[in-house]
Formats: structure tokens, C-alpha cells, sequence
């Protein structure tokens, strides 16, 4: 008898345990009758207070992450074009945008038209009968066949100046309208590797002309776009990488090609500030080809998109779609029909919108759980 009112007491405590259960389900019960009536929706159809969740579905697909360079569209650097002849005055000057070729008069000096040829170097002598031969004859004669003054050289002679050098330059003396001699000289020609644009002109009509004179500014005739690239990402840009450009439109695309990174870093401006308001970084010039149409403007700002990291048909959800898990890592929510199940997942490539996913029994089509847009 003595250890009755123990006995009592637990079952007073099982007792009072049942109720507690009891009235936890009873309560749970009473939740989801609430969750589920329609009085207790916020207006929109969902419960009041709850969260509004959709689905997506699981894709297979291709991933790519980007960096993106602000970079600027036009015609590259423009370089000085520097002034041979010596002369009272500059007696005609280019216009800004215009396009010199080869054989083209880019400048006067006392009414003698200065032409462009095409070379890498420029002449440093007077080339006629009896001057040793040189890579100066060689850009001069293939100049000359270019327009049609001379036949096409021989490689084996290209730098001697013969006397059917001498012809040529003769002929095109006198389609120049200039005196007639068979000699040329530094002042009459510039060499350019290719077409020129002009970009400014620093001489003045009237203005005296000296040898060694900037006369104009100009850059090549093909449009590109410069961007540059902060030191520590230049392991993510090779000559030859495909990149796409966003055109001034900010929806537009375009293919580019990357042609040059520079060699050579600059430093940034004291006062510079990225994004975050940290002190600028040294940066290096990166040069990309346009391979679609430009959009016909001489100089715009434009995206370049430089891709880092690429995943290849991978299985992907909507970044939106993780769920933290409280041990650590992250968890997706397959929904089928009307019932839900975690499934823990590995995380691979992110990109702006999606994830690369991996974990037990996803599938390409599945649907996960998403917030409601």
C-alpha cells in the first residue's frame, strides 16, 4: 500500500501526458483546418501568413558564368602621324572621320600631295638609281604594283631599286601631277600598315610644315572595342577566346573575338573607385574584334562578356530553389503531385539565375519548390 501514491503519481503524469498530446494534435488538427479555410486566405487564394511557393522544373542544359568588362566601341588608339617635308605651309588637311587608302593623298605642303603607302616601317631615305637595297625599296615597290605603276616585285629582288623601279615611280609622278624625277623621298609618302581613319588633325592650314611634325591623329578603319581588364583577372582572357559584347542598346549581342591583351599594365587614377568604392585596380588593355555588324557608331560605351567557367549539360534549377540545411549544405524540394520530399544536393556551377545540381534520384523534367514570383 505504501508505494501506491507513487504508482498513482505516474500514472497521474502518463495521464496528463496523454491530454498534453492530445490537445497538440487536436491543435495541430485545428491548424489545418485553418491553413486550409478559405475565410483564412490573405485574398490571393494562399493561407494568411504564409508563404507562397510555385515550381520549377529541373533542366539539363549548359551553364556558363561571365565577368563583365565595361569597355568602349570605336576605332582603337589613335597613333600621330608624323609630317616628313619641310615647307612653307600645310596647304590641305583630312577631316576628322575620314577614310585615307592606299595611294590617297592624306595631307599638302605647298600644294605637293603627301600619299599614303602601305608598310610597317617608315622611308628614312631618298630611294632612287644607286641606293643599297632595303626593305624601304621593298614597301616602296609593292606600294607601287598595288596601284598599278609596277609590276608585282620579285621576292628575290624586292629590295633593289632598279631602273624599272625608277620607271614606276616616274609613272606615278606624273598621275600625281608632281615634278617628275624617279626619285622618292621621306616628305612625299607616309607608310601606314594598312587604311587610315582620321581621328584628329593637330596642324593648322597655313601652319609652317617641319619634318618631324605630328600633323594628324588616326587609327586603323576597322571597328573594335577596348576594355580594360583589372590585373588579377587577366588569367580569364587569351588572344583567340570567343566573347560576346552587349551593344549600347543594352540588349543587343554581338560575337567578338579577342585579338590583343597588353603586355604592359596601367595604373589606376588616385581618385578611381570601383563598384564597391575600393581603390582602383592596375588594369591591362584588351582589344576584341567585332564579328557581327557594328552598329554604325563611332564611339559608344559596350559590355564585353568574357565567360570564366562553363558546365555542359549539366542538370540545373533556379538559384531560388535551394534550401540551407541546418547541418550545413543545401537541400531542393521535388514536388510530385501533391506531395512534396527534401532531397539533399551537391551545388556546382552558379550563373545569374541558375545552379548546377546534383543529388540522388533528380531527374531532367522533375519539378522543385520556388517562392511565387
Amino acid at each position: 500500500m505504501a508505494d501506491e501514491p507513487a504508482r498513482a503519481g505516474r500514472g497521474g503524469r502518463r495521464a496528463a501526458a496523454a491530454a498534453v498530446l492530445v490537445l497538440a494534435l487536436a491543435a495541430a488538427g485545428f491548424a489545418g483546418q485553418v491553413f486550409s479555410r478559405p475565410s483564412a486566405t490573405d485574398g490571393s487564394g494562399r493561407p494568411a501568413g504564409s508563404a507562397a511557393v510555385a515550381t520549377a522544373p529541373i533542366v539539363r542544359t549548359d551553364l556558363a558564368d561571365t565577368v563583365q568588362l565595361a569597355g568602349s566601341l570605336g576605332y582603337g588608339t589613335a597613333e600621330p602621324v608624323i609630317n616628313q617635308a619641310a615647307g612653307a605651309a600645310y596647304t590641305a588637311l583630312p577631316a576628322p572621320g575620314q577614310t585615307v587608302r592606299e595611294g590617297q593623298q592624306l595631307y599638302e605642303v605647298d600644294a605637293r600631295p603627301v600619299v599614303l603607302f602601305f608598310g610597317p616601317r617608315p622611308l628614312w631615305r631618298d630611294l632612287g638609281i644607286g641606293v643599297a637595297s632595303g626593305p624601304d625599296v621593298a614597301e616602296v615597290v609593292t606600294s607601287l604594283a598595288a596601284l598599278g605603276f609596277a609590276d608585282p616585285p620579285d621576292p628575290a629582288a624586292a629590295g633593289d631599286f632598279t631602273w624599272a623601279t625608277a620607271a614606276a615611280v616616274e609613272r606615278w609622278q606624273a598621275a600625281l601631277g608632281v615634278a617628275i624625277t624617279g626619285v622618292i623621298s621621306p616628305g612625299d609618302v607616309v607608310m601606314a600598315p594598312g587604311p587610315l581613319r582620321i581621328a584628329g588633325v593637330t596642324a593648322s592650314l597655313g601652319q609652317p610644315a617641319q619634318p618631324g611634325q605630328p600633323v594628324l591623329q588616326a587609327t586603323g578603319t576597322t571597328e573594335l572595342v577596348q576594355a580594360p581588364l583589372p590585373v588579377a583577372q587577366e588569367y580569364l582572357v587569351r588572344p583567340g577566346d570567343a566573347v560576346t559584347i552587349t551593344l549600347p542598346d543594352g540588349k543587343s549581342t554581338t560575337g567578338g573575338t579577342v585579338t590583343a591583351v597588353a603586355a604592359v599594365a596601367t595604373a589606376p587614377d588616385s581618385q578611381s573607385r570601383d563598384a564597391s568604392g575600393q581603390p582602383g585596380q592596375p588594369t591591362v588593355l584588351v582589344t576584341v574584334a567585332l564579328k557581327g555588324p557594328a552598329p554604325g557608331l563611332d564611339q559608344a560605351p559596350v559590355s564585353v562578356n568574357v565567360t570564366s567557367a562553363r558546365a555542359v549539360g549539366v542538370l540545373a534549377v533556379p538559384i531560388n530553389a535551394l534550401q540551407a540545411l541546418a547541418g550545413g549544405g543545401y537541400a531542393v524540394t521535388v514536388v510530385t503531385g501533391p506531395t512534396s520530399h527534401l532531397v539533399a544536393v551537391s551545388t556546382g556551377l552558379f550563373t545569374a539565375t541558375q545552379v548546377q545540381v546534383r543529388g540522388r534520384g533528380l531527374r531532367a523534367g522533375d519539378s522543385v519548390q520556388v517562392p511565387a514570383p
